[in-house]
């Protein structure tokens, strides 16, 4: 079944479109069956170690990010209004994730799990929302240059945030990302080498896969398995644990041993924080003095919690320096090239990962995704909050119009080929309901890919079944194939994720914004600077790019141009700022004012109509030509209401010509019409013009009225020009 016809069967059937639109989709033909079975596993096949990639970007086990396309995939194919859109995990959207979360959680910990899904749900319901309301226009909100200033930040923010697992070098969490960046450099001198080569050798390889048109779709998923076999022939990951007491220097081990006893402190501290904010929850409408005494305990304990963290830090920073030896003999760890003589020590550099009690988990090797839990996953009710909703808000209201906007560009260049019908607010619904239901299945926040999307077009997929076998593929890798992901190296998936985030990089395209428009170069820029600055707040960027854009549009309609006119040697009533030397009535004053009157600009239009009139002694009529006012509201009328009045007292007639009909309306029922005077309305600016010149007794040939033509008598040329 084409296109059309599934257009033209949703626009019969009305009743159930909304509410179920896959059915759009059937009957479906055998071929068009084929096309989306080919398309859904093409797309899977790369899908899969992206997914993973992106759940490692967002702070989560990298098994999340084939949640995210299991689920939220099957649901935002089957109530969007794309046929080839493609809901999942992207890098954007990913990277939102884990700076909303990380300043309230510690990333991959249980906690921050629940926070995710709540944030999802969050995500899902505002969607849905604007969705249902018919608000997808909302977006609109949020420009161009502001979209293209915080990806090309975010993608920076990305690539970035990657060096760690691509140089095996440790990264800090803060609420300063450029902070912890600075910081992460400073171990460069520490790059663990065999990561650094399984990171050279993946990108090389996708490099050159992506040479050769027959592979080159599948250049990621060639690359994830040869890493997987490298890795585990050569036995890439190397684990081993010891005890503090085993540290052979002893200010190491005076400060590993201060670092897990302070651990040990600040999980007591934390630990009757959060007692004591339940006794306070526990306590409302009680004494008011038991519980502001409770409160103030409760600070103190939280204040003693962020200063033994502080203190610990920066113990960590330093242990994390250093690197071991083992001794095979006797099991002891010494200083890299200090193994006393007679000792042989076991050939490898170790590093610590972590401190748990009085364990040392040490790492010789590099990083690999580990243990993948196989099986579906199982339903899991988000845990609501007042607080954590509270901090959520924000981030989640970014995350969805900035989710949305992500998916409706791609759906738009999909339909733009396809030439299928797309309706934003469906399309906003659906992506509300992949991430409602996704956010009950341990998924975090998804959007529209753009990757996935290219693929099922290119693949041929027709309808949305395509997003539906492709999640299937992601259930038969959920159920069967994650053991043999173990070996993953985590390098591999930081070098997916920089190759993603390349093409989101663009300065020629904030080139082109400012050359078009210096205002919205400044905003690109502004958004760019503050999201850079601001992470991991990205929502920072994202809404004090908006709010500027807003300004800057308010600011430039506040004060909107006003042409004093003269007659172009062309025929046409010209700017007489911008045509030196046109002709000029001494009687007559033409104007053109460019904008909407509306209440920011009225005052405005007063003000220049005046000052151009005192400017020009003995004018006796004020032309004002409006084919660009678009709009009057009451101020607007207010105001030429006044001023109609103060130059009529001035012995100064006002004439209006092309004006609108819903101006014309505005005059109307407000009278001012009337006291304009019917003869002073005329449809275009000639005839205005002969009228004023007829009242003025002389013919305005070679003033404002241009010499008469045989086609200007049949038809009277309106305004044109600058």
């Amino acid at each position: 079944m084409n296109e059309a016809g599934s257009a033209s069967t949703t626009e019969r059937s009305p009743r159930w479109a909304g509410f179920f639109p896959f059915l759009a989709w059937f009957p479906i033909s055998s071929l068009i069956l084929r096309g989306d079975v080919i398309a859904g596993i093409t797309g899977a096949l790369v899908l899969v170690p992206k997914a993973m990639a992106y759940a490692q970007l967002s702070g989560l086990p990298v098994h999340f990010g084939l949640y995210v396309a299991f689920v939220p995939a099957i649901l935002g194919a089957l109530w969007g209004s794309s046929r080839q859109l493609a809901t999942g995990p992207v890098a954007i959207v990913s990277l939102m994730t884990a700076a909303a979360l990380t300043p309230l959680a510690p990333p991959f910990s249980d906690q921050y799990v629940e926070l995710a899904l709540l944030l999802t749900l969050m995500v899902g319901a505002i969607q849905f929302a604007l969705g249902a309301l018919k608000l997808g226009t909302i977006v609109n909100f949020v420009s161009h240059p502001v979209i293209l200033g915080f990806m090309n930040a975010a993608a920076i923010i990305i690539a970035l945030s990657q060096l760690d697992m691509l140089l095996g070098i440790p990264k800090g969490r803060s609420h300063s990302f450029l902070g912890d960046i600075a910081q992460m450099l400073s171990f460069v001198p520490q790059t663990h080498l065999p990561t650094l080569a399984m990171s050279a050798f993946a990108l090389v390889l996708m490099l050159l896969l992506k040479r050769f048109p027959a592979v080159a779709k599948l250049n990621v998923l060639i690359a994830v398995l040869v890493t997987v076999i490298v890795s585990a022939a050569i036995g890439y990951e190397r684990n081993a644990r010891a005890a503090i007491d085993q540290i052979a220097d002893t200010e190491v081990r005076e400060r590993a041993q201060r670092y897990a006893e302070t651990s040990v402190r600040i999980q007591q501290a934390e630990a009757m924080a959060s007692a004591q904010a339940a006794q306070l929850r526990g306590m409302e409408g009680g004494d008011r003095r038991e519980m502001a005494a409770l409160r103030h305990q409760m600070h103190l304990s939280e204040l003693d919690a962020a200063d033994l963290a502080a203190d610990n830090k920066e113990r960590w920073n330093r242990l994390q320096r250093v690197r071991f030896e083992r001794t095979e003999g006797a099991p002891a760890l010494h200083l890299s090239g200090q193994v006393p003589a007679g000792q042989a020590g076991d050939g490898h550099a170790w590093r610590l990962k972590k401190i748990v009690g009085q364990e040392l988990h040490l790492a010789g090797g590099g990083d690999v995704v580990g243990n993948i839990p196989s099986g579906l996953p199982a339903l899991r009710v988000p845990k609501l909050g007042l607080d954590a909703v509270a901090a959520l808000l924000s981030a989640a209201l970014v995350i969805a119009l900035v989710g949305f906007m992500e998916s409706i560009a791609m759906a738009k260049a999909l339909a733009a080929k396809t030439r299928q019908r797309l309706d934003p607010n469906q399309e906003l619904i659906g992506q509300g309901v992949a991430n409602l239901g996704g956010a009950f299945f341990q998924s975090y926040p998804a959007s529209g890919s753009f990757t996935g999307s290219a693929i099922n077009l290119q693949a041929g997929a027709q309808t949305g079944l395509a997003m539906i076998f492709n999640g299937l593929f992601v259930v038969a890798t959920l159920l069967v194939l994650t053991p043999y992901l173990y070996h993953l190296p985590k390098a591999t998936l930081g070098v997916i994720i920089l190759m993603a985030v390349t093409s989101l990089v663009t300065p020629a395209a904030l080139k082109h914004t400012w050359r078009a428009s210096r205002a919205d170069g400044v905003v690109a820029a502004v958004t760019f600077v503050v999201t850079l600055l601001a992470a991991p707040h990205l929502d920072r960027g994202i809404m004090i790019g908006a709010a500027l854009a807003v300004l800057i549009y308010l600011y430039q309609t506040m004060r909107p141009r006003i042409a004093v006119l003269g007659r172009h040697p062309d025929g046409a009533l010209r700017d007489r700022h911008v045509f030196a030397d046109l002709p000029d009535s001494p009687d007559v004053l033409a104007l053109r004012f460019d904008a909407g009157l509306y209440f920011a600009n009225a005052a405005f239009f007063e003000e220049q109509v005046l000052a151009a009139v005192a400017s020009k002694p003995g004018v006796q009529y004020v032309l004002i030509t409006g084919a660009a006012i678009n709009r009057m509201d009451a101020s607007g009328e207010e105001v030429v209401r006044h001023l109609v009045e103060r130059l009529r007292a001035g012995e100064v007639t006002v004439v209006f010509s092309g004006l609108k009909k819903q101006v014309l309306d505005v005059m109307h029922r407000t009278g001012l019409d009337a006291l304009v005077g019917a003869q002073n309305i005329l449809p275009n600016d000639d005839l205005a013009l002969v009228a004023i010149y007829r009242l003025l007794g002389r013919s305005g040939v070679g003033e404002l009225l241009p010499p008469p033509t045989a086609e200007s008598t049949a038809s009277p040329a309106g305004t044109a020009g600058a």
